[in-house]
């Protein structure tokens, strides 16, 4: 973008020397950071780190000391801050109200959707008029974003049905009617396929050149950083550095140790007792010719699977081709698996068995799990409901269980967050404890949905080194999902791929 050489360059965002009134919200030290015309930053840093802090003192929802942040926002006419900066997060919610009514697995549960439900065709249609008037060019911008998105199949979808990809999108366009000066997201990448992460970097590439838009991604994993991103600013223990160029950020990056679990964990975690003999036969999840619909949507059509004890199995598939679904027909969450020909640990679905009995063999972490545990408790309650199954804990824990609930958060790190409370730790770091919850009970089937969802580049080599260790021990099972090949543990010795019905 060419500058006036008379002008210096225009800040968009001006903070000097910010300190938020309110102690708890906080740095390390005040704040400096400018976004300039023709900028786009990326926020990098740990989990846990501060990131999230920063955006909310550039957005003003921190009052700052001395004085507020300075804006620019022109060529925009509007003058409201809310209408020039737009904040995506995607902490994988649904957004508006419907967020108290979500339950884990009412995405399974067809019969529970209450009809006055919106589809997202109607939500975007209400998010366009309230964005502005209807003229050629607008309509013409819905369309664009409408094709560059590939969202015309989603329109007729209720918005609780949505995958973490498409629900990416859905929030992306919504956004976008509102043609913002200055977008900032959190982790856009996050649970999208390939396919669509290119797609999604193109069509942010695109926007930035077409139309007088400023970026700013904030990103646990760095090592996506988009090509159209010029500046990265890192934010650690609570301290923002100073703005910096791409390449010199890139050229300054230490390279990560071979091991980050050390041996003293490793050991720890082979030696474990294993508490019971498995049971249950060779096959772990036998699922023959298995079709699941609702309405006239084929979601997972004539599909055979045998996992059988001690296979660690990669499952792949593009965003909406039913990966969820499967697992939870696996997870007995999903009430079609009773119809299904389908046996798990040996026992066929149906046969009498208890959902307790299955899920206590079994430890699960997904993104509609994380969604679903919106629980103010402090976080050790949360691992200790891996005990029990349950969402929430209704069972009081005794003191063996919260010494097994320690030895799970000091593994991944975290046992200094046992007494704070879940609500109040970074995506990051509630992602750990969740994960210490799937390992808690030391379970024969582990399932990991997008486990790495949200965590740093640190803790992503960290869990998944866990993860690898945790399957060197005798009659361990892993059904793993993710969209990136690198993410993916290296003990997996099988591959399932599920390809999308429209």
């Amino acid at each position: 973008m060419a500058h006036d050489n008379n002008h210096s360059m225009q800040e968009i965002i001006h903070i000097s020397k910010g300190v938020p009134r309110m102690a708890e919200w906080r740095m390390a030290q005040p704040v400096d950071f400018s976004l300039c015309d023709g900028e786009h930053v990326a926020i990098v840093g740990p989990n846990g780190g501060g990131k999230s802090m920063l955006v909310d003192m550039i957005t003003g929802r921190h009052p700052l000391l001395p004085e507020f942040p300075r804006y620019d926002f022109s060529p925009s006419k509007k003058t409201l801050v809310s209408e020039n900066i737009c904040h995506i997060t995607f902490r994988d919610t649904y957004g508006g109200d419907n967020d108290r009514t979500y339950f884990l697995q009412q995405r399974w549960n067809q019969m529970e959707i209450d009809p006055s439900t919106p589809t997202v065709g109607q939500l975007l249609d209400d998010a366009y008029r309230m964005a502005g008037e209807d003229t050629p060019e607008r309509r013409q911008l819905k369309q664009h974003l409408y094709h560059l998105l590939d969202m015309d199949y989603l329109l007729d979808k209720y918005i609780i049905l949505l995958s973490s990809g498409e629900l990416r999108k859905f929030k992306l366009a919504s956004a976008l009617f509102g043609e913002p000066r200055v977008l900032i997201i959190e982790n856009p990448f996050i649970g999208l396929d390939a396919p669509t992460r290119a797609q999604l970097k193109t069509l942010l590439k695109t926007l930035a050149e077409e139309r007088a838009l400023q970026m700013v991604l904030v990103l646990s994993k760095s090592d996506d950083l988009p090509e159209f991103i010029t500046h990265v600013v890192e934010v650690s223990q609570r301290i923002v550095g100073p703005k910096q160029r791409l390449a010199d950020y890139l050229g300054k990056r230490p390279p990560y140790p071979k091991s980050l679990l050390g041996e003293e964990k490793k050991n720890a975690l082979l030696t474990l007792p294993s508490d019971r003999e498995a049971s249950g036969g060779d096959e772990v999840v036998r699922m023959t010719d298995v079709t699941i619909r609702y309405g006239r949507r084929i979601i997972l059509k004539n599909l055979f699977w045998t996992v059988r004890k001690g296979e660690r199995w990669a499952l792949s598939g593009q965003n909406g081709s039913g990966k969820s679904t499967l697992l939870s027909l696996v997870c007995a969450d999903n009430p079609q698996g009773y119809a299904a020909d389908i046996a798990l640990f040996g026992v066929p679905r149906g046969s009498g068995e208890s959902i307790w009995d299955i899920k206590k063999r079994i430890g699960y972490v997904s993104p509609e799990m994380h969604r679903a545990y919106q629980r103010d408790m402090p976080a050790i309650r949360i691992v200790a409901s891996g005990l029990k199954d349950s969402v929430g804990l209704y069972v009081k824990p005794n003191d063996d269980d919260y010494e097994k609930c320690r030895w799970w958060m000091r593994l991944f790190g975290i046992a200094e967050l046992a007494d704070r409370s879940f609500m109040k730790l970074s995506s990051g770091e509630q992602r750990l404890v969740l994960l210490a919850r799937a390992f808690v009970k030391d379970p024969q089937l582990l399932i990991l949905d997008e486990p790495l969802h949200g965590l740093d580049d640190y803790n992503r080599r960290m869990v998944k080194e866990v993860v690898d260790v945790f399957c060197q021990r005798p009659n361990k099972t892993l059904i793993y999902v993710t969209h990136y090949q690198e993410e993916l543990p290296s003990c997996i010795t099988h591959y399932k791929q599920l390809e999308k019905h429209v």
